[in-house]
């Protein structure tokens, strides 16, 4: 019997063959055309661009079941990768050429500082064998004038979550990238307005995990949300599942902002001990998220003025493990002693590394009021862990209350 050939088409963004017809490409997860036809490449990142910009079509941590087939960087147009043990270079064999240490890949663990003010670190951790956290960031060069911090944790028992996580953190950024509605009527119509914008951008992160999701999975790529934006002495915020924002001010106590669709804060509001229901089987069954079987994607969002100097925190559930109460965060802050962004989100991420680390980490920050001084309220002295929940016990099904529920960290 002769055989036939199927028509294959050419992913423009990898290079992959796909199946005519197909609607996304297995290589590297990017949509088709609706007609079936392959979509023109993209522009070109522009200068100055931060290199994680370029994550969506880099290598993605393995396991996953897409074959990652894109072309290597170019190594002589690339600046030289940090070791992250001893600052040195890291040779084109993945190692550094100072201390020898082998280095996380570009998704594994990756940073962003979009100006000097703002800063984020997004790393595995210890304990996961991939990194599914994702965070994107948008910074004006005048400290204060706005910026955007977008966090999503992908749900580690969902497929390709790795992936999803980090397309949606970028489409929520690319919703957000303009400032928000001016000449309202009154300040609710402009609440109202912003409320809107908040929604827009989780659908967009909603619609790209979705756009790279195998249409026959049956266990499809599902994330949390977080978004923080600061404009001037506006701060805007959103969250879907247990991602968080917190303000931190350099007086006064530190505040959680978001709250969690989570089973442990359905525990809290029933009057069981934070402490308690964020250590417990359940701690971490989320009752909202975003992808293709979420029952609600509108987001829990809020506004408020910010009122003298402090640090406004985005970041993932692999951080607040380690230091749930706004207090306890604070007081981690405080221990690292610096004033620069990037220094202190890299910190976070090591303190919660030195407590198992077992989870994917993400610290997404902003200085709001120049340079932080002192120690920030209800901190522990320099060098001490702060008080906080312990580690999450045993990872269990959802919660017993009513309605859906996944479980983020399997």
């Amino acid at each position: 019997m002769s055989e036939t050939t199927a028509p294959t088409i050419t992913c423009p963004s990898c290079g992959a063959p796909a199946a005519a017809g197909a609607r996304f490409c297995e290589g590297c997860g990017k949509p088709f055309a609706a007609d079936g036809s392959t979509p023109p490449p993209p522009p070109a990142a522009p200068a100055g661009s931060s290199p994680a910009d370029d994550l969506g079509s880099g290598p993605i941590s393995a396991p996953t079941h897409r074959k990652v087939t894109d072309p290597p960087v170019d190594a002589a147009a690339a600046a030289p990768r940090r070791c992250l043990a001893c600052q040195g270079t890291v040779g084109p064999d993945g190692y550094c050429e100072t201390c020898g240490t082998k280095a996380p890949s570009e998704r594994d663990h990756f940073e962003e500082t979009p100006a000097s003010w703002v800063a984020g670190v997004c790393d595995r951790g210890l304990v996961h064998s991939r990194n599914e956290d994702a965070m994107a960031l948008v910074a004006s060069e005048t400290a204060g004038e706005r910026a955007v911090l977008v966090v999503l944790d992908g749900v580690s028992n969902s497929t390709d979550s790795d992936v999803a996580s980090l397309a949606g953190a970028k489409a929520a950024r690319e919703v957000l990238r303009s400032p928000f509605p001016q000449g309202m009527g009154t300040p609710a119509s402009r609440a109202g307005a912003i409320a809107a914008v908040l929604a827009d951008a989780a659908k967009a992160a909603n619609d790209a995990v979705v756009a790279v999701t195998d249409p026959a999975s049956t266990n499809p790529a599902s994330a949390t949300f977080a978004v923080a934006v600061l404009e001037g002495d506006l701060l805007a915020y959103a969250n879907i599942g247990d991602s968080r924002v917190y303000w931190l001010p350099d007086g006064g106590p530190a505040v959680q902002l978001t709250v969690d669709d989570s089973a442990a804060e359905q525990q809290i509001e029933a009057g069981v001990p934070r402490a308690v229901a964020e250590t417990s089987p359940q701690a971490h069954a989320i009752t909202k998220w975003l992808g293709r079987d979420a029952p609600d994607i509108a987001p829990r969002v809020g506004q408020q003025s910010v009122v003298g100097p402090g640090w406004l925190l985005a970041c993932s559930d692999g951080l607040w493990n380690y230091a749930s109460e706004p207090d306890a965060v604070a007081a981690q802050v405080a221990a690292a002693q610096t004033a620069e962004p990037l220094a202190l989100a890299r910190a976070l991420v090591a303190f919660a590394n030195a407590q198992g680390g077992r989870d994917n980490i993400t610290a997404a920050l902003a200085r709001v009021g120049g340079r932080a001084t002192g120690a920030a309220p209800g901190a522990a002295p320099a060098g001490q862990n702060a008080p906080g929940p312990t580690a999450p016990g045993p990872t269990a099904p959802g919660p017993t209350a009513p309605g859906p529920a996944q479980q983020e960290n399997a």
